[in-house]
């Protein structure tokens, strides 16, 4: 069974820093893109960042840009989200997932397994 668990949200002021980070079982990933989406209060489900299964590929979303940074390690099966300059804008459920592709998506529906997702609220 396929599982990918984040860990790592909490509640933070602004400024502050956190790291998330998830864990991939039952299957190896590391031939495959990671990303991270997120879901704030509204319906929809925004994308955050992504990489290549190599590491040297990553795409942010321009909110993000310059704050957020991706990251993976293939040995241990894990892609990790360093946040720092949270923004309360930034509070929301991050969600980690893989996607079976070549490229690098940035669309949800390219992915295939998906976290249960962690919290993460930033207080002003």
């Amino acid at each position: 069974q396929v599982q990918l668990v984040e860990s790592g949200g909490e509640l933070v002021q602004a400024g502050g820093s956190l790291r998330l980070s998830c864990a991939a079982s039952g299957r190896t990933f590391s031939r495959d893109p990671m990303g991270w989406f997120r879901q704030g209060p509204g319906p929809d489900l925004e994308f955050v960042a992504a990489i290549s299964w190599s590491g040297t590929v990553t795409y942010y979303a321009d909110s993000v840009k310059g704050r957020f940074t991706i990251s993976r390690d293939n040995a241990r099966n894990t892609v990790s989200l360093q946040m720092n300059s949270l923004k309360p804008e930034d509070t929301a459920v991050y969600y980690c997932a893989a996607a079976i592709s070549t490229g690098v998506p940035r669309e949800s529906y390219a992915y295939e397994y998906w976290g249960q997702g962690t919290q993460v609220t930033v207080s002003s």
